[in-house]
């Protein structure tokens, strides 16, 4: 029985020992991200009579809303400080002066409580004006000032009805600022008057646009821009690709966003390292109505047109926007080899519109470019997609192996006592 004791003992302390060394192995992680500023996101919501549409999945747009929030709250990450603003949420009367005063900040930007927020939702009801202008402006001032992530989501399913104050124009006033905030739009079930003005809207800042059809892509959607407010990189940079490799754009590590017409290749160029891996990743958008059955294809290609690799996907219409990547590593050479390689990307989409639908300007283009360690460094882990939690996943291997072996020992060490008895 002491033996046994002991074993056990000793079991519990290695488990605690790898624990402690785990959370905090140079002390250093626990404190990277204490110093940054919190990211900031508000989510801004189209409250006005039109929302109450029954036109997505059988369900009223504002149902879809309800839902949308509810899901992007409880996924929302800990350390993002979240707000709502309203906007025709209050009042239903025909005086355009005071429909266009209607927006209220419904839950201000900061710590989260999912619970209170929830309920402040829960009580809306689809009322009257769509004043974007003015909620727009409103929104801008609900951000705390200094560094840090400051992003305002809108979602709205009709355009502005509080003319001559153009939404478009305090978009591009916001972002004269300098205040860094960046304005992502969805559009629901819009129309192309409302996808127009939600794009410059969009454009304006460096954000995306996104039309929505169904509950799970606003679900989606919403989610994914809230989480990209807690990434460091997350500022889209405008920038113009070009028919050819020869006259393409340089890009580095970053965001970046374009727009492409139907049946338009766009090229932009990247330098990568030996030794380096170049990944990169392109979403083009149906920011309008397009035809069913298209794919968006991007390849890296040398100077000289050669293809080096490929990513490729296909949509059905089901699909508002198609993603693809590739990695491309290049290989460590020689000091007498060892030369920058010039790559160039190309991006191509397949979307078709019908005859009725503008095909200007171009669908909307977001492309990630990343430069890592390549896969053949010994000293990179990470480059196995493991990032820094390597050593975590090392110390429960080593815990997982000793585990076994202490626990077959206690076993075997029963079971002979058992016989002995």
């Amino acid at each position: 029985m002491i033996i046994r004791q002991r074993l056990a003992a000793g079991l519990c302390a290695l488990l605690a020992v790898l624990a402690v060394g785990g959370l905090s192995p140079t002390g250093a992680y626990a404190d990277e991200t204490d110093q940054k500023p919190a990211p900031q996101v508000e989510l801004v919501l189209d409250v006005s009579g039109s929302m109450r549409a029954r036109d997505i999945d059988g369900g009223s747009r504002m149902a879809a809303a309800k839902q949308a929030f509810n899901e992007v709250l409880d996924a929302t990450p800990e350390e993002v400080e979240l707000g709502i603003r309203t906007l025709g949420a209050n009042y239903p009367g025909n005086d355009r002066k005071t429909g266009c005063k209607d927006t209220e900040q419904l839950y201000p930007v900061g710590p989260l409580d999912r619970t209170d927020a929830k309920t402040a939702v829960a009580t809306l009801q689809p009322t009257g004006w769509t004043p974007i202008g003015p909620a727009l402006l409103k929104a801008a001032d609900d951000f705390a000032s200094g560094e840090g992530t400051k992003r305002i989501v809108l979602i709205s399913d009709g355009e502005d009805t509080c003319q001559p104050l153009d939404p478009c124009e305090v978009a591009r006033e916001i972002a004269a600022k300098g205040i860094g905030l960046t304005i992502d739009t969805l559009g629901l079930v819009a129309d192309a008057k409302t996808r127009e003005q939600l794009s410059c809207i969009a454009d304006a800042t460096g954000g995306t646009y996104t039309a929505v059809r169904h509950k799970d892509q606003l679900s989606d959607k919403v989610g994914q821009l809230v989480d990209r407010a807690a990434d460091p990189v997350v500022t889209p940079v405008a920038v113009n690709g070009a028919a050819q490799c020869a006259d393409a754009p340089q890009l580095k590590a970053g965001l970046y966003t374009d727009r492409e017409k139907f049946g338009e290749h766009r090229f932009y160029r990247v330098d990568v390292e030996p030794g380096q891996e170049l990944r990169a990743s392109v979403s083009v958008a149906a920011d309008r109505a397009v035809n069913q059955d298209y794919g968006v294809l991007l390849r890296a290609v040398t100077t000289h047109g050669r293809e080096i690799v490929r990513g490729q996907e296909s949509g059905d219409g089901r699909t508002d926007a198609i993603s693809t990547g590739l990695r491309y590593p290049k290989p460590e050479q020689s000091d007498d080899e060892a030369q920058t390689e010039t790559v160039c990307l190309q991006v191509s989409h397949s979307y078709s519109a019908p005859a009725s639908v503008k095909t200007t300007p171009g669908l909307p283009v977001e492309l990630t470019v990343d430069l890592v360690d390549g896969p053949d460094q010994a000293s990179d882990v990470a480059a196995f997609g493991l990032g820094h939690g390597w050593w975590l996943l090392a110390a429960l291997v080593v815990l997982g192996f000793l585990a076994g072996v202490i626990w077959g020992w206690l076993s075997r060490w029963r079971v002979a006592v058992w016989r002995t008895n």
